[in-house]
């Protein structure tokens, strides 16, 4: 089968890396030379953007903010499936039904850059079949979790994993002054870890994180909070917390999956 990979940014590269040799490529992308060389590099071929040519399966890896159009425009190339890797679930889930009423259609979010694959990879299932079963398998095979969501619950859980995490990683940033090494503690290194993987992403990818889910103001009103409360307050706000972390970490794994889940594929 065949793969037409709609975008040729960080995260169509890493879809085109993973799927290849196992799937044959299709390459297609603004910028055509860009769209070439990946697709020179897993043997496969550029086609046009405006190319009505179809292929099996048509995989968008396009922003966000151009999912919908994308589908819109590439739903006649697909001859059995269609997925997207754009990062949010409603706005596609919703157009692929559309355009796609009678073929496979899914939304895979991989909860990572490509620089730091492999990893877990969130999944709507909204009507899988063979096509998109291969998909999911060779995500799995190349070391990541696929594992099972639902819009509601992806789209609500991006609001603290990506858009509120990054804004207080952000606001750090912005907030902290320079100190000598020797200042550093084991905390605020953390932060400047946690800064520098934020700033070594594509900063266009965190703009429309922050444009399509809220999450920011949240942790502004708790900063602001906690820069209003008083010593007892802020005793108080440390306990509830501690005991709030404990039972969500021992019953939802908030850190972290306990152990691999079973093949979603």
């Amino acid at each position: 089968m065949e793969v037409l990979v709609v975008g040729a940014g960080e995260m169509g590269s890493w879809v085109t890396q993973v799927l290849h040799p196992q799937f044959e490529i299709a390459v297609t992308d603004q910028n055509r030379s860009r769209a070439t060389t990946l697709a020179q590099a897993v043997d496969g071929r550029e086609l046009p953007l405006d190319s009505d040519e179809s292929t099996e399966i048509v995989c968008l890896a396009v922003p966000i903010s151009a999912a919908s159009a994308a589908i819109d425009q590439h739903a006649p190339r697909a001859e059995m499936a269609m997925f997207d890797i754009t990062g949010v679930m409603r706005e596609p889930i919703e157009s692929m039904r559309e355009a796609l009423p009678a073929r496979e259609r899914a939304s895979f979010h991989p909860l990572f850059s490509a620089a730091n694959a492999p990893g877990n990879i969130a999944m709507v299932d909204d009507q899988v079949g063979p096509a998109l079963r291969a998909i999911c398998s060779v995500f799995e095979t190349a070391g990541n979790d696929v594992f099972e969501t639902d819009v509601a619950e992806h789209d609500t859980a991006m609001e603290s994993v990506q858009a509120s995490a990054h804004a207080a990683i952000l606001a750090y940033a912005i907030a902290a002054e320079p100190v000598r090494s020797e200042f550093i503690t084991p905390v605020s290194q953390t932060f400047e870890d946690l800064i520098d993987l934020v700033l070594s992403g594509a900063p266009q990818v965190y703009a429309e994180i922050q444009e399509t889910f809220d999450g920011a103001d949240a942790v502004a009103e708790a900063a602001a909070n906690i820069a209003a409360s008083n010593p007892t307050e802020i005793e108080k706000m440390y306990e509830e917390l501690s005991e709030q972390y404990w039972l969500t970490t021992n019953e939802t794994y908030r850190f972290g999956f306990p152990e691999k889940w079973g093949s979603r594929c």
